[in-house]
This record gives structure tokens, C-alpha cells and sequence, in this order.
């Protein structure tokens, strides 16, 4: 592998390669990844204030600037500038721009640090280490310069705040911004390197003390006046300079890293303009992680308050060059060239006023960062090494053959088919595309959106001639017309199945026609834009694609009647792994209705970005790897808009193939520009030169000219075997069982009497209670009986306990107590032995009666049972003897939680009548009789909820959202603990739980086999527990220790998160797709909801008002709700946690504890019912309710889903790059260490 210089890069040059491979663009930039800045450092204070200016920074290396090659001293400014020269006066506060003095603006805005609170520090450094941090910097940005600075000028805005002016934004109050600029000089020289870190930047816009309005702030370069009798503006660089481009100065960078740009600003190249980083990283093992270029072949030159200048051809500077600029696409800009107006400009940035006197200058730019396209996340085929072929084969294509690897299986598709494998399509077979179209688009300047839904999008695809035809049906009239432009929305059709030269792949061979698009259009001169959201899901049942599309945004009016033309067309298509781009400007022709004898005929310009994601295989290195860059060719583009039909059509001809300029030789074979002549059921194989072959599709027999299909069935009448039925179709054929039979393991037809018998007790699909309460027995064929164990009752499918204590068994001085299956004796007050015989003879007391009888014979009363003094508290026991969880003052009202020793724990003093969720934490004792199996029972399919009933979990089926109560059983009993927490994993089907006795936390798959405990070391009183399904994680609260932890899903790798400002953490609760997390603190003093990203970053209050003693909450995936029921209030409560209104949903619950949802429904354990109960949310209503046989207390609940929730999020391929804790945050992730991890090789970042 190359470096950019076509040399083999040096070993130092390859490691820095692999250290920004290995932290990626994803990663951002932390503030302790910045320059090492304070006073400790050697730097200088900027006096605190508004508009100030430093002293002359004097320098002992000098730097180079634009074609400067002399400046010995820069000046620092508050807001945001070093200054080449001091500054005049009149230019303290920002106002206009292209100042009169050099200046680098890494955020030029209107700062304050009057309060002190913010500082300004600078300094020039030439210590190697800085030295050497700087130059390794710049080579990111320009891997094949070598540089090496002498000196450095650092300078740190950190905490700076917003000039406010005199009314005051509270949206602004207490934002705060941080940033760095670094100029490193050499002799021949000099770069600029602005950092921003992550959460650095807080406010985008500051008040304009000359507009007296908010305005953005500007990233910018620029020279000064130059001349030396008549003053003109030099040359300037406008990097960002409204609010999109600035909040994504922290996103988006230019040199591998987010928050990361770097500028050459002062060489030979830079005469005419700053050249901003463009970096190309590789790796020796041949793999290519390029930044996508660009391709703009007409990018339109406006004046800034112009919207309608004459277009011209134009590119912006690159190294080397003064007339062109190549921009990477990690800027993700729009390219504007901007010529200076001889007067005051109302162009874009209303803070920049560009005065009457100046002249341009023809290099001058405008270069805005632009919004970051939103992928979500780009995710693996297949993440689980254990997958292999034998359970996957489903997964493949019926046309496509498995492959197992070492990590993983592959799918391709067999000779004569074409696909990625999970789908695959017969060669040059034609091809039919099905789906809906919704938007809400506004015309024009019009302020009212043009809204439909439900419209039909059908498609056809010749597929060797690579000529797709896209119709949209039912397209309001006012809006049709000013949709014929957006052929692309068609064009992606056109992409899937573009005739492929020899070597280049199409976008049904590359994704199967699975993939998501998004696609962003800009008018040039019309304001606004318009977004593209398509999602292609394969081939449904009846062999056609599908695809749902909406659009959302703003359109240019195109007149009634006009007819559109687009000239053909070229995009490049950059790939990398699962990701594909392409960008593209190219302009229409709109030909208006003839008037007055005359057509007025315009030309305008869009601009075209585009982002697809797809599933790919990752485990096959033998297959052969995708160019990085393909040029799709579209030699014709057809629209029309028919208005009586209110149809919308679009027919492109579509080719895939190498980055060629105008049309070379390789590119007129007949098979690539469709002049072939084959049958539409035909393939075109290309030869040398002009040559070419037709060969007809599977399922097709002819000369490939012309194709007749191949009936099967009448051919080979035997094809599809016995008892069965043959359909024949185009291309293929189908075969179907007779009435009376149905298809074997083995695809064969046999009567369903002549099945293989089956012994149901065996393989676990008889209707028998479960092994703890009946046995099943086979009695040959397909029969079999179930029977009740000893201790219960019933017909075998549903058995009850008999009671022995009625009558009891015991001895007459002994109490009886029944359990399921069996019973227990224990002697009584003042009796010794096993309970079948009893004696007199005191036993041992517990600690909870020795208090009680200390504290009643202190205060004199002699009975119990007599009533007890006012003002005195006496402990309440159990049955067993032990403490009560929740204890009460008799005299004042007041209650409180205790531990297993009779200790208030701190934080659950409850006000008057009201009683805490207090937890018992003494398990119930085992009772003598029949052993119970702790192995789980594996569950039947479909959804059941999951709840914890003292030491047992049981599962409750689900029908829809009905309970199926009948059906209720126990799917694990651990007798000796007390469970409170649950958690489903829907990958593993796995449930996860907490105990507070022993404490610990376990697990136990729904397959089957016995539980395990993963976590028994440092925990307290482990309460509620959450599952994150796509990063693998477990997080967990603890109301004993205070605080909230991670772990992976074994126990392993465990972090602490929280322990600060909790008191009584209970439930908990993941949104996975977007990475945040909630919890509930019933705090008596200041109960609350609270939430935070996964990685414990942005933790904030979410509920607060209004809780008195919030249990359990639940997260939608499916609605995005957060619900939650509070035992104080007595209500269930949802809000959607980006909006700030919250709903009711039912008020008047007994005393819930957790809560899951499904669907319609909530499900609420609740303490005094002892019930499961379902709420409609819809009508807000309780619709059902169950009990299970035994009264005891019920704790956690969840819902074991059948199918996980669709979605990814950035540590579901992996683990996110993360050499440890890889905890996923809304659009990124987060790489963590575990706790106590000396000597562990592990890297944290963003």
C-alpha cells in the first residue's frame, strides 16, 4: 500500500495511520486530549472583559501567513481571533468581515468573560513535546507532507460565555463554549490546527452589538487589506458561518478525528487562499479507509445577497494549485464561491456588513460546513461467531449457497443469479419494484405544506438494458409538477439494477435490494432543502422488491403545464464498508407553457447528497473487495408529470462502472450502452471490443435474442415428486402438496397420517402442568397422559396443591404451614422439635423477639398482646421471627424500611400515611417435602411476561396483548432467594435477574438448563435491572450502596456509573437504539426520574414534580414512551422523553411495584392484589387482571419478546471498536474501562 505521495510510508507514519484507523472519525475529541494550556504550562491571561485585545505576543519563530512570511507577533482578542496585527479600535467587538487586519478565527463571535469565570490563555511553545503533538496533527490532515514545527502558538478559550446584550437569552444562561487554535511553524510553513471537544461548544450564536439581534458565529481566515496606496480586501476563507456548520464543528472534521481540523495557512500554495486538510488514510494490510470525494461538476458562483447570478464553472484551491480546491467529505460542505458586491451585502451572515469602499478579489471563497447526514449506524451481516451454516441456512437465498468461515457464514448467489446472497434474482430476468410514497412538501415560498400519504410507487426494471420505469400514483396537482427534477427518487431503482461492467458491481449486487437511503437535495438559490428517506426490504412473498419512501422539505415552484428536461448524467459512488456516498450538482432545463408565442425556457442547479447503509458480509476475506469508487453513468432521464392520471413518472438508463471522463472505447460495447438487441429475459455477456453474447435467464430457453419460458412442470412431470401439485411460472415453477398431505423435514409430500409418531412428553410440546406439579407419560404413538404429582390435584394440565393443613398434620402443639406440593410443622411458642412431635422446651429466639420483649419488660408490659404505651416504638416480627421490612411507629404515623438486622436504612422515613416499597430480604424458609429442580423450563414460542413472585419466576403467554391465564406457569423456582429485578435478553433468550438475600444478580436461558449467578462480590441491596439487547450490557441499581453499575452481560468488565445523588434507586431501563438510560429515585425527601446517555455522560433530572414514590418504569422501543407507576400518587404515568408534557394514564392503583409494556398495554405488578394487571393505554383503563395460585408478594416484571426491536445502535458491530466497555450514546458511543483494571491493556475515547 501507497502513501499519498506514492512512496511506502515510513514505520512512524504507518502507526499513526493505524492510531487514526483504530479511533476513527466516530471517535470525538475529549477536552483532555487538547494542548496542555494554564498557567502551569507557562501561558498568559487575556484580561477579563468584553471586546479585549492582548498585548503583542512577541515571537521567537516567525510565521508564515497567506504569502506572508514575517510575522514576529500576534495579538489575542476575547472574541475569538488571533490577530496578525493590533487591531484598530473600531474592530474590538465583531461586525465586519473580511476585517482590515490578518486574523485566524477559530469562533469569531461576540465573547465574554466579565465574570471572571471564563479565561483566555496563549502562549508560543517550543518544547518538543508540544512541538511534536502539533506536527503529528497536521500529518493527519496532510499524511503526505512532512513537517516538522519549530514553534507553536497556542491559545484556549475555555468557559468563555455569550455577549448577551441587554435583554438577556435564558436559553443561553450558563452555556459555556471551549475551544483551541494551534499555529505550528516551520521554515518553509505554517498550519493552524482548531480543536473543538466534545460538549465544547454550547452556544452557536452571540448578540450583535451592531445588527442588536443574535447572530452565528465564523470560522474563517483572512489576509487583510493589501496595497499600498489604493486598499483592497486580500484574499479570505469562510469555512462555517451559520448555526448547521458551526454546532457540527465538534461532529465532523477534516482530519480523521470529530472536533479535529486542520489548515495549511502560510506556503507557496496558500498565496491565493488557505488549503484545509484532505486526508487519505490507509493501511498496510490493504484495506481502504478514504474520505469520500466530493464530486461537484458545476457548483453555481453567487454574490452573497444573489440568488440568480450568472453560473460559472468553479473549484477552490488546492495545494499546489491556486485556481482549484479539493474539499473532503468529512466537511460535508456546500461549495459557494462568493464575489464581493460593490455595496452592503444582505447576503447570509448578517453580522459581516461589507462596506462600499473595498474591492474583491476573484479568489475570494465561501466554504459552509454542512448539516452531518444522519446513518444511524452501520451494522455487520452477522456479529455472533457461533453462527454458522447449519442454523442459518434459512437466512440465504433458495438461489444462494452457504459458506461457513472462521468467524461466521457467508451467503452467495449460485451461477445465473445475481445478488448478495440473502437475495438473489435470476440474470437479466426483469424485475418489479412495489411500495408507498408519503411527504409534506411546501411549494415555492408558500408557508403551507402539500401533505400526502399511502401513494403507490410501482417500478419496472429491465434489467440488460439497466432501464428502469418509476411511476407515483395519485400526486396532488399542486406539487407534481415541481417534482419532475427528482428523478434520483426513481434513479435509485436505476442504481440497483445499472448493467455492470466488467469488474463493478450494482446496487442489487452489492445490498439485495436491503438498504436504507438517505438523499439530500439543495436548490441553488432557493432556499430551504429537501430530504429523501427511502428504505428497500427485499423481495416479499410474490418475488418483487419493496420500498417505502418519504419525502420532507422545500421545492422550487415549477408552473402548471411545464415540461422538465435533465440531461444525461454521471455520479460517483464511493464505497466503504456498508456505507455508500455520492454527491453530485448537475442542473434541469424547466421549458414553461408557451406564451404570447414564446416558451420562456431556465436552467437551474440542485446539488445531490446521498448516504446508503446496508447489511454485508464480513466473515468471507476470499471475496474479491469492491472498487472504492464506481461512476454510474445515466445516458437518458425521462420525466413526466401527466395531470389528468396526477401520475408521476421517471425512466432513466442506468450502467455501473469505472471514474472515466467523456466516452472512451471501453464503454461502447453494446452490453454496457444498451444497444444489444437481447431478449428482456436474456443476459448480455460482453467480449473483447464490440462483441457480446445473449444468454437467456434461468427458467428460459432460446438464443438469448429471443426467450421462451421453460414449462417445468409439463417437461419434467416427476420435477416437484409424489402428491404433489405443479404451478408453473415465468422463469421458474412452484410445487405443492395435495390435499391431504403437507411437506416432511425432508421437502417431501406425506399424508399427514403417515407422520413419524411423536413423543410429545419428550420433546416438551405437551399441554401438562409443569414437571413441578405433573408428570407426563407416553403411551406409543402420538398419545400420551399426564398426571398430577403427589401434593397435588387435578387432571394433569392443570393442578392445584392440596392443602395438608386441612386438617393439619402436625402435632397438636405445632403450627402447620402448606407449600406447594407439601407442607411444614414447627413447633410452637415454648415447644421444641420437628413439629410432628413436640415437646416443652424453649427455642431459641430470634434477634427481632429479643428486642421486643427487651423493650415491652422496660416499659413494664408484661403481655404482648396488651396495648402498647403512646410514644413507644416496638419492632414487628414476622411469623419466623424476623424483622418486618416495614416498620411503623404506632404512636406517630411515621414508616421506614429495615435490613435483615432490623437497621432503618437511610432515606425511606416515609411521611404520615404513607408506607415505603420496603424489600424483605430474609428468603422464606425451604420447606422439607418433594424437591423442586431448579432447571428452567423452556418456553413455548411467542411473547410471555415474566414475573418474580418471592423465589420463583413465572412466565403468563401472551395472545396479542390478552393474557392467556390458563397457560400461567412457574419457569423457575430458587427457593432460597428473593427476586426482585428482571431482564429479558431477546438475542440469547436469556432472563437476568437481582436477589437481595445472598445478594447477587444471575441468569438462565429460556432454553433450558440450569441458572447461574454472574455477580456475587460488592453488592448491597441490587434492586432494578436493565438490559442493553445491541451493546451486550447489563446495568443494574443498587438503594444499599447508592449507585448505579455496568457490566457485560457475563459479570464481567463491571463500571461504576452513578453514586452520587441517589438515595433510593429502584427501577431502571435502556432505550438501546439511541444509547439512553432512566431510573427512578424514590427519594421521600425528592423523588425523581432521572436519565443520562449509557456511558453515564449528560445525566439529567427528567420527572420531579409530582412523584412521591416512584417504582418501576418501562421504555417502548416501539413508541419511544417512557412509562412509569408511583406507589404514593397511585397512578401510571408516559411521556416521550424529547417532549417536555407528560400523561396520566391511570390514576387510582392500588400499590404498584414494576411495570412493563407490550403493545397496547402496561402490565403493573401490584403489592396488596398480589396480581399481574393490565392497562389498556388507548383508553386508559385496567382491562385484566391475574393472580397466580400462591398469595404472596410479586416484584419484577418484563416481557420475554418472541423478536427483538429492529434497530442498531454504535456498538452492535464489534463492540464498536472498544477494547473493553463499549457504552452507546444518541449518534455515537462511548469506549469505557472497568473499574480496578491496573495493568489491563485498555484505551478509553469517545
Amino acid at each position: 500500500m501507497l502513501a499519498a505521495d506514492g512512496q511506502t510510508p515510513a514505520p512512524w507514519k504507518r502507526g499513526l495511520l493505524l492510531q487514526l484507523f483504530l479511533a476513527g472519525l466516530g471517535g470525538c475529541l475529549s477536552r483532555q486530549e487538547l494542548f496542555p494550556y494554564g498557567h502551569g504550562h507557562g501561558d498568559r491571561d487575556l484580561e477579563a472583559g468584553d471586546d479585549r485585545v492582548s498585548p503583542a505576543l512577541k515571537l521567537n519563530r516567525g510565521l508564515r501567513f497567506y504569502d506572508k512570511s514575517d510575522i514576529y507577533s500576534v495579538y489575542v482578542t476575547t472574541n475569538g481571533i488571533i490577530a496578525m496585527s493590533e487591531p484598530p479600535a473600531e474592530e474590538f467587538h465583531p461586525g465586519l468581515f473580511p476585517p482590515t487586519f490578518g486574523a485566524v478565527a477559530p469562533f469569531l463571535a461576540d465573547l465574554d468573560t466579565t465574570d471572571g469565570f471564563g479565561k483566555v490563555y496563549y502562549r508560543e511553545d517550543l518544547s518538543p513535546s508540544v512541538t511534536q503533538l502539533a506536527a503529528e496533527y497536521v500529518q493527519r490532515g496532510f499524511p503526505g507532507v512532512s513537517f516538522q514545527p519549530s514553534g507553536v502558538v497556542v491559545v484556549t478559550w475555555e468557559s468563555v460565555a455569550p455577549y448577551q446584550g441587554p435583554s438577556r437569552d435564558p436559553a443561553q444562561e450558563g452555556k459555556r463554549n471551549t475551544f483551541q487554535a494551534v499555529l505550528a511553524s516551520s521554515d518553509s510553513s505554517s498550519y493552524a490546527i482548531f480543536l473543538y471537544p466534545e460538549d465544547g461548544l454550547q452556544f452557536y450564536t452571540t448578540y450583535s452589538k451592531k445588527d442588536e439581534s443574535q447572530v452565528p458565529a465564523v470560522v474563517a481566515f483572512s489576509q487583510g487589506l493589501m496595497g499600498f496606496i489604493w486598499k483592497s480586501d486580500g484574499a479570505y476563507n469562510i469555512f462555517a458561518n451559520d448555526r448547521e456548520s458551526i454546532e457540527n464543528l465538534a461532529k465532523s472534521s477534516n482530519a480523521g478525528q470529530r472536533g479535529v481540523w486542520v489548515f495549511e495557512m502560510g506556503s507557496p500554495d496558500t498565496a491565493t487562499g488557505v488549503v484545509p486538510a484532505d486526508t487519505n488514510l490507509s493501511l498496510d494490510n490493504g484495506a481502504d479507509y478514504e474520505d469520500e470525494e466530493e464530486d461537484y461538476d458545476q457548483v453555481t458562483r453567487l454574490n452573497l445577497e444573489s440568488v440568480a447570478s450568472t453560473p460559472l464553472p468553479y473549484e477552490a484551491p488546492e495545494r499546489g494549485d491556486a485556481n482549484t480546491y479539493h474539499v473532503p467529505s468529512v466537511l460535508t460542505p456546500r461549495h459557494v464561491a462568493t464575489e464581493r458586491p460593490h455595496g452592503p451585502s444582505v447576503g447570509r451572515t448578517r453580522s459581516f456588513q461589507l462596506p462600499v469602499e473595498r474591492f474583491p478579489q476573484q479568489h475570494a471563497q465561501v466554504i459552509d460546513v454542512d448539516e452531518v447526514a444522519e446513518t444511524e449506524v452501520v451494522f455487520s451481516y452477522n456479529t455472533d461467531a457461533r453462527q454458522t451454516c447449519a442454523n442459518n441456512r434459512h437466512q440465504c437465498s433458495v438461489h444462494a449457497e452457504c459458506k461457513d468461515f472462521a468467524t461466521g457464514f457467508c451467503c452467495s448467489c449460485v451461477a445465473g443469479y445475481t445478488g448478495n446472497g440473502r437475495q438473489c434474482v435470476a440474470e437479466g430476468s426483469p424485475q418489479r419494484v412495489n411500495g408507498k410514497v408519503k411527504g409534506r412538501i411546501f411549494v415555492g415560498s408558500s408557508q403551507s405544506p402539500v401533505v400526502f400519504e399511502n401513494t403507490d410507487l410501482h417500478s419496472y426494471v429491465v434489467m440488460n438494458h439497466g432501464r428502469s420505469y418509476t411511476a407515483i400514483s395519485t400526486i396532488p396537482e399542486t406539487l407534481g409538477y415541481s417534482l419532475l427534477p427528482l428523478a434520483p427518487v426513481g434513479g435509485i431503482i436505476g442504481w440497483m439494477f445499472a448493467v455492470e461492467q466488467d469488474g463493478f458491481k450494482n446496487g442489487f449486487s452489492i445490498t439485495g435490494g436491503e438498504f436504507t437511503r438517505q438523499a439530500e437535495v439543495t436548490f441553488v438559490g432557493h432556499p430551504g432543502k429537501l430530504v429523501i428517506k427511502q428504505q428497500f426490504s427485499g423481495i416479499d412473498e410474490h418475488g418483487h422488491l419493496t420500498i417505502d419512501t418519504e419525502l420532507e422539505g422545500r421545492v422550487p415552484l415549477i408552473p402548471f403545464g411545464s415540461s422538465v428536461h435533465i440531461e444525461p448524467y454521471t455520479e460517483l459512488y464511493h464505497y466503504s464498508r456498508s456505507v455508500i456516498t455520492s454527491s453530485s450538482t448537475r442542473e434541469y432545463t424547466v421549458t414553461e407553457p408557451e406564451r404570447d408565442g414564446a416558451a420562456p425556457t431556465h436552467t437551474y442547479t440542485y446539488q445531490w447528497r446521498q448516504t446508503i447503509t446496508f447489511q454485508e458480509c464480513i466473515h468471507d476475506d476470499t471475496r474479491p473487495a469492491l472498487p472504492s469508487t464506481q461512476q454510474l453513468s445515466v445516458d437518458s432521464v425521462f420525466v413526466l408529470y401527466n395531470q389528468d392520471e396526477r401520475i408521476l413518472r421517471y425512466a432513466l438508463s442506468n450502467s455501473i462502472g469505472p471514474v472515466r471522463e467523456g466516452s472512451p472505447d471501453a464503454l461502447q460495447n453494446p452490453c454496457y450502452i444498451s444497444t444489444h438487441g437481447c431478449d428482456a429475459n436474456a443476459a448480455c455477456r460482453p467480449g473483447p471490443g464490440t462483441q457480446f453474447s445473449c444468454e437467456c435467464s434461468i427458467g428460459f430457453r432460446g438464443d438469448g435474442r429471443t426467450c421462451y419460458d421453460i414449462d417445468e412442470c409439463s417437461e419434467q412431470p416427476s420435477v416437484c415428486g409424489s402428491h404433489t401439485i405443479c404451478n408453473n411460472h415465468p422463469g421458474t415453477f412452484r410445487c405443492e402438496c395435495m390435499e391431504g398431505y403437507q411437506f416432511s423435514d425432508e421437502g417431501t409430500c406425506v399424508a399427514v397420517v403417515d407422520q413419524q409418531p411423536i413423543d410429545y412428553c419428550t420433546t416438551g410440546l405437551h399441554d401438562c402442568d409443569i414437571p413441578q406439579r405433573a408428570q407426563c407419560v407416553y403411551t406409543g404413538g402420538s398419545s400420551y397422559t399426564c398426571s398430577c404429582l403427589p401434593g397435588f390435584s387435578g387432571d394433569g394440565r392443570a393442578c392445584r396443591d392440596v392443602d395438608e393443613c386441612q386438617p393439619s398434620r402436625c402435632h397438636p402443639n405445632a403450627f402447620c404451614y402448606n407449600t406447594p406440593g407439601s407442607f411444614m410443622c414447627q413447633c410452637k411458642s415454648g415447644y421444641q422439635g420437628d413439629g410432628f412431635r413436640c415437646v416443652p422446651g424453649e427455642v431459641e429466639k430470634t434477634r427481632c423477639q429479643h428486642e421486643r420483649e427487651h423493650i415491652l419488660r422496660a416499659a413494664g408490659v408484661a403481655d404482648p398482646q396488651r396495648p402498647q404505651p403512646l410514644g413507644l416504638f416496638v419492632p414487628e416480627c414476622d411469623e419466623h421471627g424476623h424483622y418486618v421490612p416495614t416498620q411503623c411507629h404506632g404512636s406517630t404515623g411515621y414508616c421506614w424500611c429495615v435490613d435483615r438486622s432490623g437497621r432503618e436504612i437511610e432515606g425511606t422515613r416515609t411521611r404520615l400515611g404513607m408506607r415505603p416499597p420496603c424489600l424483605s430480604t430474609v428468603a422464606p424458609p425451604i420447606h422439607p417435602g418433594p424437591s423442586v429442580p431448579t432447571a428452567v423450563i423452556p418456553l413455548p414460542p411467542g411473547t410471555h411476561l415474566l414475573f418474580a413472585q418471592t423465589g420463583k419466576i413465572e412466565h403468563l403467554p401472551l395472545e396479542g396483548s390478552a393474557m392467556k391465564k390458563t397457560e400461567a406457569k412457574t419457569l423457575l423456582h430458587v427457593p432460597d432467594k428473593v427476586i426482585i429485578g428482571l431482564a429479558f435478553d431477546c438475542v440469547d433468550k436469556m432472563v437476568y435477574w437481582t436477589d437481595i438475600v445472598e445478594p447477587s444478580i444471575g441468569r438462565a436461558s429460556l432454553h433450558g438448563g440450569e441458572p447461574t449467578t454472574i455477580i456475587r462480590q460488592d453488592l448491597g441491596s441490587p434492586e432494578g435491572i436493565a438490559l442493553d439487547h445491541l451493546g451486550r450490557h447489563i446495568f443494574w441499581t443498587d438503594s444499599h450502596l447508592d449507585r448505579i453499575e455496568v457490566a457485560k452481560l457475563d459479570g464481567s468488565q463491571r463500571r461504576v456509573l452513578f453514586e452520587s445523588d441517589l438515595v433510593n434507586p429502584r427501577g431502571i431501563t435502556t432505550d438501546s437504539l439511541r444509547g439512553n438510560l432512566y431510573w427512578t429515585d424514590w427519594n421521600r425527601d425528592s423523588p425523581k426520574i432521572e436519565t443520562s446517555y449509557m456511558d453515564g455522560a449528560n445525566r439529567r433530572i427528567l420527572v420531579k414534580d409530582d412523584l412521591v414514590l416512584p417504582n418501576g418504569l418501562t421504555f417502548d422501543a416501539y413508541s419511544s414512551q417512557l412509562c412509569w407507576v408511583d406507589a404514593g400518587t397511585n397512578r401510571a404515568e408516559c411521556l416521550n422523553p424529547g417532549q417536555p408534557s407528560r400523561r396520566k394514564v391511570l390514576e387510582g392503583l392500588q400499590y404498584p411495584f414494576d411495570v412493563t409494556s407490550y403493545g397496547k398495554n402496561l402490565y403493573y405488578t401490584d403489592w396488596k392484589t398480589n396480581s399481574v394487571v393490565a392497562v389498556d393505554l388507548a383508553i386508559s383503563k385496567e382491562t385484566d387482571n391475574f393472580q397466580p395460585h400462591k398469595h404472596t408478594r410479586l416484584y419484577g416484571i418484563t416481557t420475554a419478546l418472541s423478536q427483538c426491536p429492529q434497530g442498531h445502535n454504535y456498538c452492535s458491530v464489534n463492540n464498536g471498536g472498544c477494547t473493553h466497555l463499549c457504552l452507546a450514546t444518541p449518534g455515537g458511543r462511548t469506549c469505557r474501562c472497568p473499574d480496578n483494571t491496573l495493568g489491563v491493556d485498555c484505551i478509553e475515547r469517545k
